[in-house]
């Protein structure tokens, strides 16, 4: 019973919370309409068919099926009959200034609403990962051990980017435009750099250092007949790498281990101070719908962080973050990083389910960086989107010529249809990662305190 009260929370929670953001930016144009007089047919949240709607001051309410966004119906904006269905009439488009008024005002408010989040994060405070940047075990042979790196050693820099965890340092190498990045380490208050290859995992396509971390994931509990108890793992085990790659927490573990699935696959533990190699396959699980080795994790916790980094501070974070992601994405050939890796509104919903599950002020923290990523998003210069509006009413303003309302349907009609492919296509990607979404909801919160982990890759 308890599990399912939990499980109706937190499907409860991730829907009012993702809701709000596309009610946020969808009100910000609906009230910037109301106050330029434009003429308002529609105020929707998500797309195609109608969940239920009801009828005020002139306005169809609706809450549709699809949860992949909204839409205020403005036939003076000129809309997009792909998404919003067909409007009542022609009706002359408001003039410029109003259309880049009410375009504007949806980023505004996820901007206003992101701000406001932040604010309340600041006061309460934010759980944070204990995974500090420290190196563990270092081969005096390896190219690494070769250049000075030891055990113990604190990586406090990337490519010149400060960095404070193992996931810090995973973006930073990830999204490097160059195979060899350099890195600072502090070692008894001194600070060094050194030059360090990087190597691609066949396993993720992406790039990774050949460092171990400290800390590395426990293994607290076993299944017995799965895969890992039959390769000799034992309660205790530290994991060192997975196929080939090291393995930074017990969320990438589990991810390596839905990679590797149905080939064998080495994998390197720590026991009583010393290294065994082993080899198991990882089975499908039908059930689960996902690969299993069958293992729980021990430790692993968040501390939280009072008072919590600063709105600024956490705005500024996130900017930091898509300018990182959309580099890598243009450069993917250097960086490995392509479209597939981005989330459409199944990952979105999937990891604030995750974050819920763990900690509510995970969820918050996770809004800031939805609300930004849709305000700034909708503001490209492309017809559909916001940005697209304010192009096109600028373009008026400035040639004193309309642009034709058939070039803007047909455009804004295609954009939409390539926008809906587009998600399609994240959405593909989402649904296979949503097993590690579903493993993750299984596993217990560990805010503050270790615990045992009854999870069970």
């Amino acid at each position: 019973m308890a599990s399912l009260f939990t499980g109706i929370y937190i499907a409860v929670a991730v829907l009012v919370l993702f809701g709000a953001s596309i009610f946020v930016h969808e009100y910000g144009h609906y009230w910037m309409a109301r106050r330029r007089g434009l003429k308002i047919e529609g105020f929707s949240l998500g797309f195609g068919p109608k969940i239920f709607s009801f009828m005020k001051d002139g306005v169809e309410w609706s809450v549709r099926w699809i949860p992949a966004g909204g839409f205020v119906k403005l036939p003076q904006m000129i809309t997009s009959e792909a998404i919003e269905g067909k409007g009542s009439g022609d009706i002359p488009p408001a003039p410029p200034l109003s259309r880049i008024l009410v375009a504007a005002a949806g980023p505004a408010m996820n901007v206003a609403f992101a701000f406001l989040i932040a604010s309340v994060i600041w006061m309460i405070g934010l759980p944070v990962l204990v995974n500090p940047a420290i190196i563990g075990r270092v081969d005096p042979q390896s190219s690494e051990g070769k250049l000075g790196v030891q055990a113990g050693d604190r990586i406090v820099a990337v490519n010149g980017h400060p960095v404070k965890s193992w996931q810090d340092i995973n973006l930073e190498v990830i999204t490097a435009l160059t195979n060899v990045v350099p890195v600072t380490f502090q070692r008894a208050g001194r600070e060094f750099t050194v030059a360090l290859p990087t190597q691609r995992s066949e396993t993720l396509g992406l790039k990774w250092l050949d460092l171990e971390p400290q800390e590395k994931p426990v293994i607290g509990l076993l299944q017995s007949g799965m895969p890992a108890a039959a390769a000799g793992l034992e309660v205790g085990d530290k994991v060192l790498s997975f196929d080939g790659v090291h393995v930074l927490n017990q969320e990438h573990l589990t991810e390596l281990i839905g990679k590797g699935g149905g080939r064998p696959c080495e994998v390197i533990i720590e026991r009583n101070g010393a290294k065994r190699e082993l080899s198991l396959t990882p089975v499908y699980d039908a059930k689960e719908k996902r690969h299993r080795i069958g293992i729980g994790f021990a430790g692993g916790h968040y501390e939280v962080q009072r008072p919590g980094p600063t709105p600024v501070a956490q705005v500024r974070d996130v900017l930091r973050l898509m300018g990182k992601t959309f580099t890598a994405l243009f450069h993917s050939k250097e960086t490995g990083v392509s479209a597939k890796d981005m989330s459409g509104p199944v990952g979105i919903l999937g990891k604030l389910a995750v974050d819920v599950k763990t900690d509510y002020r995970l969820a918050l923290n996770f809004m800031v960086m939805l609300n930004i990523n849709l305000a700034l998003l909708n503001l490209l210069p492309l017809p559909v989107l916001d940005g697209g509006h304010i192009l096109m009413a600028l373009y008026e303003i400035v040639t004193r010529r309309r642009v034709g309302v058939r070039f803007q349907e047909y455009a804004t009609t295609a954009f939409a249809v390539l926008l809906i492919s587009f998600m399609l296509y994240v959405t593909f990607y989402d649904v296979r990662r949503a097993p590690l979404f579903g493993h993750l909801l299984r596993q217990k919160s560990v805010v503050e305190t270790p615990a045992v982990v009854p999870a069970q890759p």
